[in-house]
């Protein structure tokens, strides 16, 4: 009977997170005036998920990489009072800015910039109110609306994105989660968690805890590595609503950096990834917990909730991927 009691308090815990968790309605999508494809790309993507009409917006940001906190202020203020109020998080459609002077522009527009959210760089930073919840209503409890980008810089790919995302929603993949062990001592801070993380998933998911030496890696619905550059991801083969990210400096400097970029994950399959735009030095809180993040992920949330509830100091990281992809949703 305990057993049946404690089954019946999972399952109800992951019907309310899902009640109260993001869905089209709750979502506001922002395309930027300034790029040639963000409105198309803003249209095509509230047609594939019926976000509605009312919810998507276009503001001028310019094309800049970095875009001021003075300047961003104002433009803030003004996107979010034009939303209607159930909205609860963002998808902003555009590539540049990725930043917001030391802030990434994600969490710039989740909780508005802050210099205690990215400086100094190499120390504690502000934490995330929403680290390991279980519900999603951030406007309306913390008055944050957590953002997720959807870079439009190759048109094709960003429609690629979203529509993978679309095809993984309630298809509960029997997939892969790569857990990569690397030589680089600074960057492979993650692994320490590697075994708590199979013992936590292991009835769930398949887990794979190796190394990137050699070999294929097929069917994946995660991969977490922590190197500045993965070598092995032409090898990788990902299924929709795969998450992936690698733990480096500077991943979420989206062009132009000396580290490879979230998006050459998103163009390798993956729906989903996480980088910082300013250097975080390797304080594991600024980087997704992949216990936190692959439980929220399972037992339903949408791959933006499960995302931002896994990072405890977001304000340097930016957060790329298709908002809206719930490829575990609870069936009823």
């Amino acid at each position: 009977m305990r057993r049946i009691a404690a089954f019946a308090a999972i399952m109800t815990m992951a019907f309310s997170a899902q009640a109260d968790g993001l869905t089209p309605e709750r979502l506001g999508i922002i395309f930027n005036l300034d790029e040639d494809a963000g409105k198309a790309i803003a249209q095509y993507y509230a047609a594939r998920r019926g976000v509605p009409p009312a919810n998507v917006i276009g503001i001028s940001l310019g094309r800049a990489d970095t875009i001021s906190p003075d300047t961003f202020a104002s433009i803030r203020n003004r996107a979010l009072q034009q939303l209607p109020s159930q909205v609860q998080s963002l998808a902003l459609i555009w590539s540049r800015p990725f930043a917001v002077g030391c802030m990434s522009v994600t969490s710039a527009f989740a909780a508005g910039y802050r210099d205690a959210f990215c400086t100094p760089g190499c120390a504690a930073t502000a934490p995330n109110p929403l680290f390991d919840s279980n519900t999603w209503l951030p406007a309306d409890t913390v008055g944050w609306w957590p953002a997720m980008l959807i870079p439009v810089d190759d048109p094709n790919l960003a429609r690629a994105l979203i529509d993978r995302g679309v095809a993984a929603d309630g298809t509960h993949p029997p997939g892969v989660a790569y857990l990569i062990r690397t030589n680089d001592v600074t960057r492979n801070i993650r692994a320490a968690g590697y075994d708590e993380v199979e013992s936590a998933f292991a009835q769930k998911l398949r887990i794979a805890d190796e190394t990137a030496a050699a070999g294929a890696f097929p069917d994946a619905i995660a991969y977490f590595t922590g190197t500045s550059r993965v070598d092995e991801l032409p090898r990788i083969g990902f299924r929709p609503g795969a998450v992936a990210d690698h733990l480096t400096s500077t991943g979420g400097v989206l062009f132009g950096g000396s580290q490879m970029s979230v998006i050459a994950w998103i163009k390798q399959g993956a729906t989903a990834s996480f980088g910082n735009v300013t250097e975080p030095c390797n304080i594991a809180q600024k980087f997704p917990n992949i216990k936190v993040l692959l439980r929220h992920y399972l037992q339903g949330d949408s791959i933006l909730e499960a995302y931002w509830k896994s990072v405890a100091m977001p304000g340097q990281g930016l957060f790329v991927g298709e908002p809206l992809a719930r490829p575990y949703a609870f069936r009823r």
